[in-house]
C-alpha cells in the first residue's frame, strides 16, 4: 500500500472505533430508551471531529513502529478530547443519554484505538519474521546490555532475537524481555532447533581474552560472534576507550624503514621483459606490484599453487590493466618449460622467489624441500643461462648463513649453484639478494601472534632470547629490484636491517598494541599470558647475515655486497649429482649427508641427523 492509502486505512479504523465506541456506550447505559437512528447524528459529529483530532494529533500520520514510544499518550487525549466533545454535544439531541455513557465512551475510545494499531503492528511484524529470511540471533549475557540490545531488535525486521545465554544460574530458565535464559551449554542444540546464526556478545564488563575464547568455541560450531559495548559506555560521563591500533613498525624494526631511502627503480624495469617465479608467494607478489609502477613491456608469473597464479593475476589485470601479464602455472624443476617460456617472451631479467621456506615443514619433507629449493633453482638458472636472459635474481634468507636446518642448508646450496653459474663465461648475470624475516609474509611471527591474541592466547615464544633481523615486504621487494640494477655478476647483496629484534618485545608491543596487557608472575592478572615452547628442530636463538666479515660497498650505502668462499664447479656438480641420486631414491638419510657435506653450517652432525 502507499502511504496515502496507508492513512486512508487508519482514518477508517479510527472512524469505525468511534462508530462502535459510542454505540456500545448507548446499549450499555440507557437499554431501550435511545433509538440508534436518533443517535446517529451525534456519532456522525464525532466521527468527523474525531477524524480531524487525529489529524492533529498526528494519530493517522503516525507509523505503527513508532506508536509504542509516542502512540499511547496522544491517543488518551483523542479519547478524552472526543468524550468531552459527546458531554456537550449529546444532552441537546440525546437528553436520556446519562453521564456515565461518556465516560464509557472515552475508555472505550482508548482502549479500541490503541488495541488495533498494537494488534495490527504484532500481526505485520509476524507477516514479516516467518515470510522474510530474516538473521535469528542469541544474546549471551541477560543483563541490562542484552535487555536493552532486545528491545531495540524488536523494532528491526531483519534481526531477531530468539533465546539468552547467561553463566549465572539464578537466570538460567526464568523469561527476560520476553526470551527464555538458557546456560551456554544448550547453545549447539538452540542454534541446531532454531536456526540461529549469529551469537552477540552483550557482556561489556568481560574481559577481551575470555571473550575472545568464546568467540573461538562459537565458531568452533557454526556460528558468527559479536562483541556489544554497554550502551551507557557509548554515551557515558567517561571517555571512550580509544580503538587499539595496529603496533607502530618502526618500534618492530627497531629502524626507520627503508622505502624513502632507497633508490628508485623504474628506469632498470621500464619496457623489459621480466619472469617472475613464486609471484603468488608474499615476496613474488610485492614484487609484481611494484613492477606494475616500472611500465615493463611484459611480466611473466610462474607459480604451481592454481589458487596463488589465479589472485595475483587478477590484482595485476586491475592495477596495470595496460601492462602485458602471462600468468604460467608450472614448478620451476620443469626446465624445459622454463626454457620455452623464456624464448617465447624474450625474458631480460628472472626474479627466482619461489622455494620452501617454513622451517619446520622442509624439517619433515627433506625431499620435496631440497628438490623444490636446490634442484628448482639449477633448473631455473640454467634455463635462463641458455636463453640469454640478461639477469637472473635469486631472493635467499639469512638462514642460509651457516645453517642449523635443512631449509636454511638448501637456500645455501642454491647459493652456491647460482654462484657457480656466475663464474662460468656467459651473458647472464647471476647474483642473489639475502634478507631476515619478511614482517606479514606467510608464516611468519606477525600474522601467528595476530591469531594468538584473538583467540585471548597464550601467545608461544619458542625462546625468550630469541632474536630476528626483520624488514617489511615492500622493503624485501625494493631490494630485490635494486640488486638486479646493481648486479654484476656473483653477487651476495645484503640490506643494512639494522640490529635483531627479540622476538619478545614483538609479542609484547603486538598484546599491548591490541588493548591487551601482558600476564607474568608480577603481573598475574594481566590479559594475555607469552608462553615459551622450546627452539623448534634446526631453530637457530640467533640469525646472520654475512658468512665472512668482508663486504664491499655497492652505489647505495644502506646495501652492501658479501665477499664469500663459493664451491668449485667439480664439487658443485659432485653435490648437485649426489644429491639427485637421493632425491630420485627417496633417500632422506643420503640427502642429508650431501648438504651436510657440502654446506657450511653451524651444527653439520645436527643437519645431518633424521631426527633429534
Amino acid at each position: 500500500m502507499t502511504r496515502p492509502q496507508k492513512r486512508a486505512a487508519f482514518v477508517a479504523l479510527d472512524a469505525l472505533v468511534i462508530l462502535v465506541a459510542f454505540g456500545v456506550s448507548v446499549l450499555l447505559t440507557a437499554p431501550g430508551r435511545i433509538a440508534m437512528m436518533d443517535a446517529a447524528p451525534v456519532a456522525l459529529v464525532l466521527v468527523t471531529s474525531g477524524i480531524i483530532l487525529g489529524w492533529i494529533l498526528g494519530l493517522t500520520r503516525m507509523k505503527l513502529d513508532a506508536f509504542e514510544m509516542r502512540g499511547p499518550g496522544r491517543t488518551a487525549a483523542y479519547a478524552a478530547g472526543l468524550g468531552l466533545l459527546s458531554f456537550t454535544v449529546a444532552p441537546n439531541t440525546l437528553p436520556a443519554l446519562p453521564v456515565g455513557a461518556h465516560v464509557d465512551f472515552t475508555l472505550l475510545v482508548l482502549v479500541l484505538s490503541v488495541g488495533w494499531r498494537i494488534a495490527l503492528r504484532y500481526a505485520i511484524r509476524q507477516v514479516y519474521l516467518h515470510g522474510a529470511d530474516s538473521v535469528r540471533v542469541l544474546i549471551y549475557g541477560a543483563g541490562a546490555t542484552g535487555q536493552q540490545l532486545v528491545a531495540a531488535l524488536r523494532h528491526h525486521d531483519a534481526i531477531r532475537p530468539v533465546a539468552f545465554i547467561d553463566d549465572n544460574p539464578t537466570l538460567q530458565s526464568q523469561v527476560i524481555a520476553g526470551l527464555r535464559v538458557h546456560a551456554a551449554s544448550s547453545i549447539p542444540k538452540l542454534v541446531a532447533e532454531k536456526r540461529v546464526s549469529r551469537v552477540v556478545l552483550a557482556m561489556p564488563s568481560m574481559s577481551q581474552p575470555a571473550m575472545a575464547r568464546i568467540r573461538l568455541q562459537l565458531r568452533n560450531i557454526g556460528c558468527e560472534a559479536h562483541a556489544l559495548p554497554s550502551f551507557a559506555a557509548l554515551v557515558g560521563e567517561n571517555a571512550l576507550r580509544a580503538e587499539a591500533g595496529p603496533v607502530c613498525i618502526q618500534k618492530l624494526l627497531g629502524r626507520n624503514r627503508l622505502e624513502k631511502e632507497l633508490p628508485g627503480v623504474i628506469d632498470a624495469y621500464a619496457g623489459r621483459r621480466i619472469l617472475i617465479s613464486g609471484a603468488g608467494g608474499s615476496i613474488g607478489a610485492e614484487l609484481c606490484r611494484q613492477l606494475a609502477a616500472c611500465d615493463p613491456e611484459c611480466v611473466v608469473l610462474v607459480d604451481h599453487s592454481e589458487l596463488a597464479l589465479y589472485t595475483i593475476h587478477k590484482e595485476l589485470r586491475d592495477l596495470a590493466p595496460e601492462m602485458t601479464v602471462v600468468p604460467l602455472l608450472q614448478s620451476v624443476l620443469n626446465e624445459r618449460a622454463m626454457l620455452n617460456a623464456m624464448l617465447t617472451h624474450r625474458i631480460d631479467v628472472v626474479l627466482h622467489a619461489a622455494a620452501y621456506k617454513h622451517l619446520p615443514l622442509v624439517e619433515d619433507n627433506v625431499i620435496a624441500g631440497l628438490e623444490n629449493n636446490v634442484l628448482g633453482t639449477k633448473a631455473l638458472a640454467d634455463a635462463a643461462r641458455q636463453a640469454g636472459v640478461d639477469r637472473f635474481i635469486l631472493v635467499s634468507s639469512d638462514k642460509a648463513v651457516r645453517p642449523t636446518n635443512v631449509m636454511g642448508a638448501s637456500k645455501r646450496l642454491a647459493e652456491l649453484t647460482v654462484q657457480d653459474l656466475a663464474s662460468r663465461p656467459s651473458r647472464t648475470r647471476f647474483a642473489m639478494v639475502r634478507f631476515g624475516n619478511v614482517l606479514g609474509s606467510s608464516g611468519s611471527v606477525i600474522p601467528l601472534f595476530e591469531e594468538q591474541i584473538a583467540r585471548g592466547g597464550p601467545v608461544t615464544l619458542t625462546d625468550l632470547n630469541v632474536t630476528r633481523y626483520f624488514m617489511t615486504i615492500s622493503e624485501a621487494a625494493r631490494l630485490v629490484l635494486l640488486t638486479g640494477s646493481f648486479a654484476r655478476g656473483g653477487d651476495v647483496f645484503v640490506l643494512d636491517m639494522g640490529a635483531p629484534v627479540p622476538i619478545r618485545k614483538i609479542a609484547e608491543q603486538m598484546i599491548e598494541g591490541a588493548g591487551h596487557t601482558v600476564r607474568t608472575e608480577d603481573a598475574p592478572d594481566g590479559d594475555i599470558e607469552i608462553r615459551v615452547t622450546g627452539l623448534r628442530r634446526g631453530e637457530k636463538l640467533h640469525e646472520e647475515l654475512l658468512i665472512s666479515s668482508d663486504m664491499l660497498t655497492t652505489p647505495h650505502p644502506k646495501i652492501l655486497r658479501a665477499q664469500e668462499v663459493c664451491l668449485s664447479e667439480f664439487e658443485v656438480a659432485n653435490a648437485l649429482r649426489d644429491l639427485r641420486q637421493a632425491i630420485d631414491t627417496l633417500d632422506e638419510d643420503a640427502a642429508r649427508a650431501v648438504i651436510a657435506r657440502w654446506v657450511e653450517s653451524a651444527d653439520a652432525g645436527r643437519i645431518a641427523k633424521q631426527s633429534v
